[in-house]
C-alpha cells in the first residue's frame, strides 16, 4: 500500500515544496512567536483554500492536457484582453520568480548556516557566501537532468525530510494539544494580527503554483481514468504542507524569547531549550524548504513562459532550460552578495497582486466550460467554493499592492 502511494504521489507534492519556502517559514514563525496558537485557524482556512484551487488546476491540466498559460492563450478572445493577461503572467511568474530566487537560495543557506556556520570570501568590497553557489549548484544539477520522473522523486524525498523535520521539531516543544486544536478551529483576531493574518493565506495560495500545477500533471498523467489519482495527490500533498506550516507555528510559540526575527533565530533559540536535537532538525526542514522553492520557482518560470509563448518542446529543450538557467542564476549571483532587488521586488509584488484574483476568476470561467472539460467542469459546490476563494484573492491582490505603496 504504501509502495503504491509513492509511486502515485507527485505533482502535488511539488506545489507544497513550492509554497513552503523561506518566506513561509520566516511568517509562520513570527506569527507563532507573537500570537501563539491562535492563527492556526488561518493556516486550515488556507490548507483548504489551496486544495479547491489547485484540483481545479489538476483536473485542467489532466482533461485538456495543456498548461494553465496554454489555455488562457488560446481562450481569451479579445486581442487586447489576451496581450494584457499575458504580458500580466509573464510578469508576475517570470520576472517575479527571478527577484524572489535571491530569497529561495538564501533559505537553503540559513539552514546550512545553522550547522556549519558561515562561509564567506572577500572580494573586492564584496563578501561572497559561497553557501549560494553549494545551494544553487545542487538546484541546478536537479533541474538539468530534465527528467520529470527523477526530478519528482528528489523533490518529494526533499519535502518528506523537510516535513518530518518540523513535525518532530514540534513534538519536541510537547505544546498543549487542546491550545493547538482550539487554535486551528476557533478563529480569533488578537490585536494587530491582520496583516499576519493575511499574510499566512497569501503564501499558501500563490499564483504560480497553478500554472505549475496543470502542467506538472500532464507529465506524468494521461487520461481521465488518473483523475482520482491526481485528487489524492492534491489533498495529501497539501495537507502535508499545512501541516510543516502549521509545526512552525507551534514551534516557534513554545519559544520564550521576543529576539525571534526569522526561522534561523528560531532554531538558534531552540538549543538551550530542548538540546541540540531540536536545532539540527529545524536546521534540516530550513535548508529542504529553501531548496524545494529554489527549484520550483525556476521551473514554473519556464512552463509559464512555455504555455504563454507558445512552445512546444518539452524540459530539455533549450529555450526552456534557459529560462530556468536565467531565474537559478539571478538567485545565486544576488543571494552570493547580499544584493535585494527592492524595485525590481515590488514590481513583482504588484504585478502578483494583480495575477491572483485574475487568474482565480479565469480559472472559475475556464473550469465551467463544457467545450474544455465535458463532464469533468465544476460542480455547483466547487464554484460556491471557487467564488468565496475568489474574494479572499481579491483583498489579498489589493493587500499586496497596498502595501508596497506603504498604504496598508
Amino acid at each position: 500500500m504504501i509502495k503504491n502511494w509513492f509511486k502515485n504521489i507527485g505533482p502535488g507534492t511539488l506545489v507544497a515544496a513550492a509554497f513552503i519556502g523561506p518566506g513561509t517559514v520566516t511568517l509562520c514563525t513570527l506569527a507563532g512567536v507573537n500570537f501563539g496558537m491562535n492563527l492556526l485557524w488561518a493556516m486550515v482556512l488556507s490548507i483548504l483554500a489551496t486544495i479547491v484551487l489547485q484540483e481545479m488546476a489538476a483536473r485542467l491540466g489532466i482533461v485538456s492536457q495543456k498548461g494553465l498559460s496554454q489555455v488562457i492563450r488560446e481562450e481569451i478572445p479579445s486581442p487586447f484582453s489576451k496581450q494584457f493577461i499575458t504580458i500580466l503572467i509573464l510578469s508576475a511568474i517570470v520576472i517575479g520568480n527571478a527577484s524572489y530566487e535571491a530569497g529561495n537560495i538564501s533559505g537553503g543557506i540559513l539552514g546550512l548556516e545553522t550547522v556549519f556556520g558561515k562561509w564567506t570570501i572577500e572580494v573586492g568590497s564584496f563578501a561572497v557566501n559561497m553557501m549560494s553557489f553549494v545551494v544553487g549548484s545542487i538546484a541546478f544539477v536537479l533541474l538539468y537532468m530534465g527528467n520529470y520522473k527523477f526530478l519528482e522523486k528528489a523533490l518529494v524525498a526533499l519535502v518528506l525530510l523537510m516535513s518530518i523535520s518540523f513535525i518532530i521539531t514540534a513534538m519536541v516543544t510537547k505544546p498543549n494539544l487542546t491550545e493547538v486544536l482550539k487554535g486551528m478551529f476557533i478563529p480569533k483576531f488578537p490585536e494587530k494580527s491582520l496583516l499576519t493574518v493575511i499574510g499566512l493565506i497569501g503564501t499558501t495560495v500563490v499564483p504560480y503554483n497553478l500554472f505549475l500545477h496543470a502542467s506538472l500533471v500532464k507529465e506524468k498523467w494521461k487520461t481521465t481514468d488518473d483523475l482520482s489519482l491526481a485528487k489524492k495527490d492534491t489533498v495529501i500533498s497539501i495537507v502535508l504542507g499545512g501541516m510543516v506550516s502549521i509545526a512552525i507555528i507551534i514551534s516557534a510559540a513554545a519559544m520564550p524569547s521576543s529576539e525571534i526575527h526569522n526561522a534561523a533565530d528560531l532554531a538558534k533559540g531552540l538549543e538551550p531549550l530542548y538540546g541540540s536535537f531540536a536545532k539540527y532538525f529545524m536546521a534540516l526542514g530550513l535548508f529542504a524548504a529553501g531548496i524545494t522553492s529554489a527549484i520550483t520557482a525556476p521551473l514554473a518560470a519556464a512552463y509559464v513562459a512555455k504555455g504563454c509563448l507558445g512552445w512546444k518542446e518539452g524540459l530539455q529543450s533549450k529555450r526552456f532550460r534557459t529560462v530556468w538557467m536565467v531565474i537559478l542564476g539571478i538567485g545565486v549571483v544576488f543571494s552570493s552578495i547580499g544584493i535585494k532587488p527592492i524595485e525590481i521586488i515590488k514590481f513583482a509584488q504588484v504585478a502578483n497582486g494583480m495575477l491572483l484574483p485574475i487568474v482565480a476568476g479565469i480559472l472559475l470561467w475556464i473550469m465551467n466550460k463544457k467545450s474544455i472539460l465535458g463532464n469533468y467542469s465544476n460542480t455547483k459546490w466547487q464554484n460556491f467554493a471557487g467564488l468565496f476563494i475568489l474574494t479572499i484573492s481579491i483583498l489579498l491582490g489589493l493587500k499586496t499592492i497596498l502595501s508596497v505603496f506603504n498604504v496598508f
